[in-house]
């Protein structure tokens, strides 16, 4: 049998939208953060620890394998290991998984695992043409080469090409992620009602938990370039007033003649990073930690590109091959809400025997995820999206939010880009 994985302790700093509070720290300046506080937090001695693994989407380009750094400038050891892993929406989990198999394979006891995000730093790219053309320059000995090379940029080479917008795109199936969404919200029949009403409920819950989610952000203070100073100590996605009136006002972004998705009922583009402290059972005796849950079993799945929001159930059915229980055993769900259709996609296929039988190959339904055990600190909709963070972010929430309630399990899941979908069994310690 496969060793649980225990998670010690878990800090993350606030989740704040694209362009605001966080805007001007870039990804290892949030990591840095919230390892730093992870680590005064436990008052672990960093001599301990293994190796460092954080999940990272969009690497910054000036600090390639972005967790050497924030390893290093956090105080551990220069001669502790740091890896960066990428798998899109579920980088963060992959970093806790990551954890899991080392620790089954002896090749360590003590990680610090996590994720990070900056998507206001996402660069614009220069177009191809422009790239061209500087090159040329470059290459040109004479000024009067030099200047009929300049002559020759257009304001059309000038046009950037948005990074993040590229990112979201899938390739293969030539379809953005709204675009996949805007396909499971006319399969499934999923109205724009629906979606707006599902939205609305995770604004409402996430400004119901403020208090109980503080128990897990750490608050940040930097000295700031523009601004001579910040202070931050929650979401800034949540919103108060949130209304169905307001929500029903919002055009669809990818469809606009037919379209269903908004942005209001898709995820927000955020700042964070979060980071975990997790070990073996060996470990937890040998340094006398006190875990506060652990990761008792996981499992990843593909899933056609073009229905990539479908992954959570996809992953579930597999891990449900793999583990003892059943959806049926889990006292709280967390599937990361990337569109309100895509997670509303999720709940009714889970329930159709045609789907179940017909893709996933089962002779009855997977089982009911229930609405009141869904997202109950509100999800990605309201609490917003790092993408490298929130698989992470999934599990320390749901730690917390089973110890505040004495339960016991929690089934987290993800939809991956690409067509993929991560689940994981978390448990209360």
């Amino acid at each position: 049998m496969n060793k649980d994985l225990y998670i010690i302790e878990g800090v993350r700093t606030p989740f704040c939208k694209m362009g605001t509070e966080l805007m001007e720290e870039d990804a290892v300046s949030l990591g840095t953060f919230a390892t730093k506080g992870l680590l005064a937090k436990t008052g672990l001695d960093p001599n301990w620890i293994d190796e460092v693994i954080y999940g990272c989407v969009c690497q910054p380009i000036d600090s390639a394998n972005v967790t050497r750094i924030i390893a290093l400038r956090s105080g551990i050891p220069k001669e502790k290991p740091a890896y960066t892993v990428h798998r899109n929406c579920a980088s963060g989990l992959e970093a806790l998984t990551q954890a899991y198999d080392k620790i089954n394979s002896g090749a360590g006891d003590l990680f610090v695992v996590g994720g990070v995000e900056s998507m206001s730093q996402v660069p614009f790219i220069y177009r191809p043409s422009a790239v061209k053309k500087f090159s040329a320059l470059a290459r040109c000995k004479t000024t009067i080469s030099k200047c009929k090379t300049l002559a020759s940029f257009r304001i059309g080479d000038f046009n950037p090409i948005i990074g993040l917008k590229l990112g979201l795109k899938d390739p293969f199936a030539a379809m953005n992620m709204g675009e996949t969404a805007e396909l499971l919200s006319s399969e499934f029949k999923i109205s724009r009602e629906e979606q707006d009403h599902f939205s609305l409920q995770s604004h409402h819950k996430a400004v119901k938990a403020r208090k109980s989610l503080a128990e897990e952000i750490l608050p940040v203070y930097f000295n700031k370039k523009i601004r001579s100073h910040y202070y931050c100590n929650r979401d800034n996605g949540p919103r108060e007033n949130q209304n169905l009136s307001a929500l029903a006002k919002l055009r669809p972004v990818f469809d606009r003649k037919n379209g269903t998705v908004t942005a209001g009922n898709a995820s927000q583009i955020t700042d964070g990073a979060v980071s975990l402290l997790v070990a073996s059972e060996q470990a937890v005796k040998k340094h006398g930690l006190n875990p506060i849950g652990r990761l008792s079993s996981y499992a990843y799945s593909g899933c056609d590109p073009s229905r990539m929001g479908l992954g959570p159930i996809h992953a579930m059915n597999k891990l449900e091959s793999k583990s003892k229980y059943t959806i049926k055993d889990a006292d709280i769900f967390e599937i990361n809400e990337a569109f309100a259709s895509q997670v509303l996609a999720c709940k009714k296929a889970s329930q159709s025997e045609e789907f179940c039988k017909k893709i996933l190959k089962r002779d009855r339904i997977l089982g009911e995820i229930p609405e009141d055990l869904l997202n109950v600190n509100g999800g990605s909709i309201s609490l917003g999206h790092p993408v490298g963070a929130s698989g992470a972010r999934l599990a320390l929430t749901s730690i917390y939010e089973l110890n505040r309630r004495k339960a016991k399990r929690a089934l987290i899941s993800l939809c991956i880009g690409g067509g993929q979908g991560g689940a994981a069994w978390i448990e209360a310690a």
